[in-house]
């Protein structure tokens, strides 16, 4: 994320974002945590993901919205947090451990 830092994003769990069938999904960095609504578009002949999203922004109640695009093997886009901060993003797919 462009806003925040490693140190910041990754300080209560790992950052991430999960987008699961039916237009559900949710994030959570730092201290923000939000459930996604999204539905897919299409922009510039892209497929685009726009989404709301609603949850916790540090120890208030948030919400927001944002938009991402699948470039290759990684998820590319931008999260807005209503009345506050914004930042692009980068998710990469998870490596899961093989146990």
């Amino acid at each position: 994320m462009a806003e925040w830092d490693a140190e910041y994003r990754d300080l209560v769990v790992p950052a991430h974002i999960d987008v699961e069938p039916r237009g559900q999904g949710e994030f959570q960095f730092g201290t923000v945590h939000g459930s996604i609504d999204y539905r897919v578009t299409t922009r510039d002949g892209r497929a685009l993901l726009e989404f709301s999203w609603e949850g916790q922004s540090d120890t208030d109640l948030g919400s927001g919205r944002g938009w991402a695009v699948l470039n290759g093997m990684q998820l590319e886009g931008h999260l807005f947090i209503h009345g506050s901060d914004d930042s692009s993003f980068v998710a990469r797919p998870r490596r899961r451990s093989v146990t």
